[in-house]
């Protein structure tokens, strides 16, 4: 695939750049780890600018996370028990991920951004939560930014090396795993203490 997109993006320019971006940030599986980095590369290469590379893929997230917003806020609980397999998400997460935007959602948004796999879907549960859009809009585009600086940076001084950012992206897949881990067990024992709080006193 990486290949694919690499011809694309040399064929295309700019044009590619934000197409593959946009799907990207709306849940199609289109690995920003293989089209910034080449992007950064043809910057080197004198083929793209290097600044407008950051700023196109960083307006196509926003976009294409828009679109996804507009799918979780439409066709909320509907959407997820038709298609949540799709994209990850299951209906018995739909409560849960509906009170953790209600609470956290501002800096989940932000956070997801900027990581790997989890920067893909964030975009689903904070339409889903109704979060406010001009909030959703400002801490995408916060988020996006410095992964796309750092993706676009690494292609560029890497040069014919650029397919090896991938190598140093990965590991940052485990860590947005074990953060969204942590994060639903500490949600869940939250508000399994509030569904329960004379259960500690009456032990007592």
């Amino acid at each position: 695939m990486t290949a694919h997109l690499s011809t694309w993006v040399a064929h295309y320019g700019m044009a590619a750049v934000f197409i593959l971006m946009t799907l990207e940030s709306a849940c199609i599986p289109i690995p920003s780890e293989a089209v910034v980095p080449y992007a950064g590369y043809l910057a080197a290469e004198h083929t793209l600018s290097l600044p407008a590379v950051i700023l196109v893929t960083t307006a196509a997230n926003v976009f294409g996370g828009l679109i996804a917003y507009a799918v979780g806020l439409y066709g909320g609980r509907p959407f997820i028990l038709r298609c949540g397999r799709y994209v990850l998400l299951r209906p018995s997460h739909l409560e849960r991920a509906e009170a953790w935007f209600a609470r956290y959602g501002e800096i989940t948004v932000f956070v997801c951004r900027l990581l790997p796999a989890l920067r893909t879907f964030i975009s689903l549960p904070a339409g889903m939560a109704k979060m406010r859009l001009w909030r959703f809009i400002l801490y995408s585009a916060l988020g996006s930014l410095p992964w796309n600086f750092a993706l676009a940076v690494a292609g560029y001084e890497l040069g014919r090396h650029w397919s090896q950012v991938d190598t140093y992206v990965k590991p940052l897949v485990y860590v947005g795993a074990a953060i969204l881990a942590a994060a639903v067990v500490w949600f869940w024992l939250g508000r399994r203490e509030r569904s329960h709080p004379g259960s500690s006193d009456a032990e007592n």
